[in-house]
């Protein structure tokens, strides 16, 4: 993205903080074992204000400050270690590529936190969620308290940033759409493959490679989340990741998966036949989903509700057990009784962005919150029957999820990942081919 995207971020928050100071730290860099790591993901709220992709950082918004409203603290250049692991922006870097007002080396943070606190009545941060950090600033802020005589002032009032910052990322600009856009293309392209590759005596785990090598291909340097490869009776663990078993001739084959691109998330479930081709029962209850997906992604549009997509797909969900005999009774009643959950219960999507469950409240002032242009959610009905339901055998270990990422437009909306066959005769064709 361009630098000035993030620069305009950064400028809607200090509006919003007007007096204030906000202070963000970013993720840690998390051991695996011994003295390997994890491959490095920055904190999302972190990476959406300042595009500042290294480990050791912390940003600093203050509002009106002479010597530059954004401070980034982070490693400084050195030869010797990026030798062994890799390149860093360094100091001038922080300013030049990444639009710093002003950059510091991160061991001074201690010491320059209270001059920056000083005189700042209310303090924006991430309480919470790394505790180490928020003993540093308490420390800082108490540091200001001791020089209260001297004629400092300390902030007396500390507001969460996410509330503020997580209504900003519900929205989405247009160059974040294109990201996710691009990721959903990815990740449609991973799934094709995979169907193409699949087949009875193949284990869940060679699939995974399969579809997992086309993120890579494509330029993802990591899945937006475990991929769930879930063969025969696993895809009824909603989030069974093992992907360890053999796929098996005559059993469904669910795979919920995503590429992630410059930390923007897709989100992609489908559900298709190992061996290329629905048997009845798996049919009809996979129509079921398509039905009620189908209905639930043309209840999503600007001035709705976020939860009528979902009381549409269970509706249609409810109708469609009931017309198979795997539910008895009144529909109003089963679904008023929730009478549908042991074959459906999840919540029919999420909101999608730079995380895959991306932030956002879904209801203001306890009312369901309306959708607006910019949005972006997933659409994921599933019926999953386990032997536990007490149905007929013939049903059991039926497990389907149908799940695309949508975005919320002016007219109406738009599929982000249709590039992917959902159709019964489209997965068989493509299988066959």
């Amino acid at each position: 993205m361009p630098s000035e995207i993030h620069q305009k971020r950064r400028q809607d928050l200090m509006r919003c903080i007007d007096d204030g100071i906000a202070i963000l730290a970013t993720a840690h860099h998390q051991p695996r074992n011994g003295d390997t790591f994890y491959p490095y993901r920055p904190d999302s709220d972190f990476y959406y204000l300042t595009h500042f992709p290294e480990p050791e950082a912390v940003a600093v918004l203050a509002p009106g400050r002479p010597g530059g409203e954004f401070l980034l603290f982070c490693r400084e250049r050195n030869p010797e270690k990026e030798l062994w692991d890799g390149r860093r922006a360094g100091l001038e870097g922080a300013m030049e590529t990444y639009g710093a007002d002003q950059a510091l080396p991160i061991g001074q943070l201690d010491d320059c936190l209270p001059e920056l606190l000083d005189n700042r009545d209310k303090v924006y941060t991430m309480m919470g969620r790394y505790p180490e950090f928020d003993t540093e600033l308490l420390s800082s802020i108490n540091a200001v308290r001791g020089r209260i005589r001297s004629g400092a002032h300390a902030p007396g009032e500390y507001i969460d940033l996410r509330h503020i910052l997580h209504e900003m990322r519900l929205i989405k600009k247009k160059d974040e759409v294109k990201l996710i856009h691009a990721a959903g293309k990815l990740a449609a392209a991973g799934h094709a493959r995979a169907m193409r590759f699949t087949a009875p005596g193949k284990f869940e785990y060679q699939v995974q490679a399969e579809l997992e090598c086309e993120f890579r291909l494509g330029g993802s340097a990591c899945t937006a989340y475990p991929s769930i490869v879930a063969g025969g009776e696993n895809a009824c663990i909603l989030h069974y990741t093992d992907n360890n078993c053999p796929l098996k001739d005559g059993d469904l084959l669910l795979i919920d998966a995503g590429a992630e691109l410059d930390c923007y998330a897709s989100d992609i479930t489908r559900t298709f036949p190992v061996n290329g081709r629905f048997t009845g029962e798996q049919k009809a209850v996979y129509e079921i989903v398509l039905e009620a997906q189908k209905a639930a992604i043309d209840a999503v549009a600007p001035n709705l509700s976020v939860i009528q997509y979902h009381d549409t797909a269970v509706r249609v969900i409810t109708e469609g057990l009931v017309d198979l005999g795997l539910l008895q009774g009144d529909v109003d009643e089963l679904v008023e009784t929730r009478g549908y959950s042991p074959f459906y219960m999840h919540r029919t999507g999420h909101w999608l962005g730079m995380d895959v469950h991306d932030v956002g409240d879904y209801k203001i002032e306890d009312e369901w919150r309306i959708l607006e242009p910019g949005m972006i959610l997933t659409v994921e009905p599933g019926i999953y029957i386990s032997p536990a339901t007490g149905v007929d055998e013939k049903w059991h270990n039926i497990g389907i999820r149908i799940e695309d990422d949508v975005h919320v437009t002016k007219r109406g909306n738009a599929v982000l990942t249709g590039n992917v066959p959902k159709e019964v005769e489209e997965i068989e064709a493509l299988m066959a081919a």
